[in-house]
């Protein structure tokens, strides 16, 4: 009887799991995004799942797609060695279409952890733990050519990987979440199962580009955990899919927008407003070709 009832117990479970996962998923696919046309093949899309609709929780969600054929709007990087900008700063100086946060960083010392390489020129290294081990934010990077296309690629597990790719420009970052349509293996440390808000940057079949943030740590927006930015970045099409730096950092800035072009809901601050943006080591931007 006990086991009958324990086995009862396990498939409720499963089975609710199941089913809030399918009500998520037909929650994104119905939901009428506000729909902005930033630029040729840029769109913006915006919604604020407010009544608590989205993985039992407030979620504001923001993300561009991007055509990623290099042909009129292009991706680009940009970094400092040192100095720490905000995401603004930096869109406003390249005098880019739209810029989102990128890798981690050095808050005390300014610079990325990471490694970074722009236009040819290496920024910043990998810095390992005390054992000569990477850190998951560097198992995977965002690449661009010279035509301004951006791809994903996944560490081969060689010490050197990053210095022989032949992109020009090269950003590590992560964790990889989904690689090709196969979802990447996360353990439950608090970074990965903990709601924080989130960046992230996912391609679709057709090679166009979501470039995303999910505002957190407000009544307005709980933020994701890295399986549920999983589920939410498959349910949009994606099938590689690379999480960003996030926390303090997340920030979508569009040149020309309200707000002096900050669309999400930054939380340095500890206000639900567009003025608490964290200053960061390096960007991704969207630029006229």
């Amino acid at each position: 009887m006990y086991k009958k009832a324990s086995f009862l117990l396990l498939f409720l479970l499963i089975g609710g799991t199941a089913f809030a996962q399918n009500i998520d998923s037909i929650t994104v696919s119905k939901t009428k995004w506000e729909k902005i046309r930033i630029a040729r093949k840029v769109r913006l899309f915006k919604h604020h799942f407010d009544q608590k609709n989205l993985f039992a929780a407030n979620e504001n969600i923001s993300f561009l797609e991007v055509k990623n054929k290099g042909r009129k709007s292009i991706f680009a990087l940009d970094a400092e060695e040192k100095e720490l900008i905000t995401t603004s700063d930096f869109g406003i100086r390249n005098k880019a279409i739209a810029a989102v946060n990128g890798n981690f960083f050095d808050v005390k010392n300014g610079g990325s952890v990471d490694f970074v390489r722009v236009n040819e020129k290496v920024v910043n290294t990998n810095r390992l733990d005390k054992n000569g081990n990477r850190a998951k934010h560097q198992q995977a990077a965002i690449v661009v050519d010279s035509k301004g296309k951006l791809n994903i690629k996944k560490w081969d597990g060689s010490a050197d990987w990053e210095t022989k790719l032949t992109e020009q420009n090269i950003l590590l970052n992560g964790p990889l979440l989904t690689f090709n349509g196969v979802n990447e293996v996360l353990d439950t440390a608090g970074f990965n199962r903990l709601r924080h808000p989130r960046t992230c940057l996912g391609l679709k079949p057709n090679g166009n580009a979501i470039v995303l943030t999910v505002d957190g740590r407000n009544d307005n927006s709980a933020g994701m955990s890295l399986f549920e930015l999983t589920k939410l970045m498959k349910w949009l099409g994606c099938t590689s899919v690379i999480n960003f730096d996030g926390g303090g950092s997340t920030t979508l800035w569009i040149n020309g927008m309200p707000d002096n072009g900050v669309i999400n809901y930054p939380t340095d601050n500890k206000k639900w407003d567009h003025e608490g943006q964290r200053k960061v080591a390096n960007v991704i931007l969207v630029k006229k070709k």
